[in-house]
């Protein structure tokens, strides 16, 4: 059994892996001034938590879009568990030909989610990840990476405007009872929610005739399962595709 670990700008999502399957999962809150000792607390916690032993673990990998939680938590990890964390970065065999401007600079949330789109889905391939930043990520029928689209969070966004207005408050990102809305909660959550699911119907219809084909569609993040059933393209949803892609990761790079 390995730890999957995936880390986010709000979230660290943790899991037990065996075999291809996932064991348990917790949910932790990014701290980017937490320290290697403090994460190290949380670890054993949640560990302890799922009644998993540090012995249990055969290793760990981690993917990361926050560097100073790559640093701490990957030593935290090699402190519980006594072994090496793998982490996702230049140099590790993903089986992914990146062909954008420079690939150096492709997210390592992007290449977990491209392999296991590619490991669970096929190819050609088109992921969207609604977390605090939206991603939209384009594999081809080849299985080259050919690049994509960052957008501002769904949350991040109308929290922004909620701060930089007056009179519109904090809402909820859940659906209002239509897209036409009759006072200003709704009318945001019409936008969050409605405007959010359109735009991503677009962006995969301007995408799939860039290519020329259409593509599996998947979606994945925290906020996917409050959008993506109002889009009008079918979709597959899949809260664990990134601790899929860590799977197939560790698996492509572990030393037998």
């Amino acid at each position: 059994m390995i730890l999957a670990i995936d880390v986010g700008n709000s979230n660290i999502v943790l899991g037990c892996i065996r075999d291809g399957e996932i064991v348990n999962i917790s949910r932790i809150q990014t701290l980017p001034r937490s320290t290697e000792i403090e994460y190290a607390i949380r670890l054993r916690s949640v560990l302890e938590y799922h009644g998993v032993q540090p012995s249990d673990l055969e290793g760990a990998i981690l993917s990361s879009v926050v560097p100073p939680v790559t640093v701490a938590l990957s030593a935290a990890v090699e402190s519980v568990l006594g072994c090496s964390c793998m982490v996702v970065g230049p140099g590790m065999k993903t089986g992914l030909n990146v062909q954008i401007d420079d690939p150096g600079t492709l997210g390592a949330d992007l290449v977990v989610g491209s392999v296991a789109a590619m490991a669970c889905y096929g190819k050609p391939a088109i992921v969207v990840d609604l977390g605090t930043a939206s991603t939209v990520m384009v594999i081809d029928r080849d299985g080259i990476y050919r690049g994509g689209a960052i957008l501002p969070g769904v949350k991040l966004s109308f929290d922004a405007l909620a701060s930089g207005t007056s009179l519109l408050p904090v809402i909820s990102i859940t659906p209002p009872p239509k897209t036409i809305a009759t006072n200003t909660v709704d009318a945001m959550r019409s936008g969050a929610v409605f405007a959010t699911a359109a735009a991503i119907d677009g962006m995969i219809d301007r995408m799939e005739a860039e290519l020329g084909y259409p593509c599996q569609l998947i979606a994945t993040g925290g906020l996917a399962r409050a959008i993506v059933p109002y889009c009008r393209r079918e979709i597959i949803c899949d809260d664990d595709l990134l601790l899929k892609g860590l799977w197939v990761l560790y698996t492509k790079n572990r030393r037998l």
